[in-house]
């Protein structure tokens, strides 16, 4: 357990996003006990324990949905499809015929890097962007052009003048959500006109950068950037509370799974998230994926009984 809470340390400072599933009630019988963590990891992968192969696909599933969102969720997991549970926020349950007869609770914590802030110069601009961008809670870095990190949210130029050429270019070509250059209109208007940009790309720079809210000192200008960062930033929808039955398992939110590539196992109906670590077999060129290895078993001694 220490080294998983270590690996998560080194996610954090990695700036690598994961979803900590601690088990908080086991109801017997289950593998899992009270205590029993896992990591969960963008690409599907899972290291630790929080049960056996059929709910560690489901929590594998849910917590790739909650990747998505950047949600929180208790996840409760019963074999009983009668076992109705009354709609409660933060609550998702799933009804999971594979479990071998326990219920499991298991906290599903998402850990989501905060929004990263990339400043090119040093004018009094640049260092309120990064002091300001801290006291909110995110990252702020300073640095040359060539530097810009890859899952920055944002970069502003405040170089008046030095490399700022350089520094959009290679904002743009990055695919960074925000891109802003702090000047003045008619200095922004002569920039923009000299980016060896296309017209579309030219037009996904913020210049002059900020809202307009009467900014005037650094700060100010500061704080007006970073509401429009914000205000540009993608809405997400957090899951639905209440209950989910398998296979009629409906989606979290549409924006919330668009990423996520799911399987249907051909024995028990479930979803289950493709990933390297999930079971899977090939038949005759395809590749089937299961929810756990008795799934898996069952295909594989009678292939033709369920296609």
């Amino acid at each position: 357990m220490t080294d998983l809470l270590h690996r998560a340390d080194r996610l954090r400072a990695d700036r690598t996003p994961f979803v900590l599933a601690t088990v908080v009630r086991a109801e017997r019988p289950t593998s899992a006990k009270a205590g029993d963590r896992a990591l969960v990891l963008p690409d599907g992968t899972m290291e630790g324990f929080v049960g056996g192969t059929c709910a560690e696909s489901t929590v594998r599933l849910q917590g790739l949905r909650l990747l998505e969102t950047g949600e929180s969720t208790l996840l409760r997991i019963t074999p009983d499809g009668s076992d109705v549970t009354s709609e409660r926020e933060g609550l998702l349950t799933v009804s999971n015929p594979c479990l071998s007869g326990g219920t499991l609770e298991i906290f599903l914590e998402t850990m989501i890097p905060a929004p990263l802030v990339y400043v090119q110069g040093e004018a009094p601009v640049a260092r309120a962007m990064v002091d300001v961008a801290r006291s909110i809670g995110w990252e702020a870095v300073s640095g040359p052009a060539s530097a810009v990190p890859l899952d920055a949210s944002a970069v502003v130029v405040a170089s008046h003048g030095r490399d700022e050429i350089e520094s959009l270019t290679a904002a743009v070509r990055a695919d960074v959500p925000y891109i802003a250059l702090v000047a003045s209109r008619k200095r922004a208007l002569a920039v923009i006109g000299e980016l060896p940009l296309t017209d579309l790309e030219k037009a996904r720079i913020h210049a002059p950068a900020g809202l307009d809210i009467g900014a005037r000192t650094a700060p100010e200008i500061a704080l007006s950037i970073l509401a429009e960062v914000i205000s540009k930033r993608p809405r997400q929808t957090a899951p639905p509370p209440g209950r989910i039955e398998l296979p009629l398992l409906q989606p979290v939110a549409k924006a919330a799974v668009s990423k996520v590539a799911v399987a249907k196992d051909v024995i028990c109906a479930m979803d289950v998230a493709i990933s390297p670590d999930a079971l899977q077999y090939e038949h005759e060129g395809t590749m089937y994926y299961f929810c756990g290895s008795g799934c898996r078993r069952a295909f594989i001694d009678n292939p033709a009984r369920y296609l």
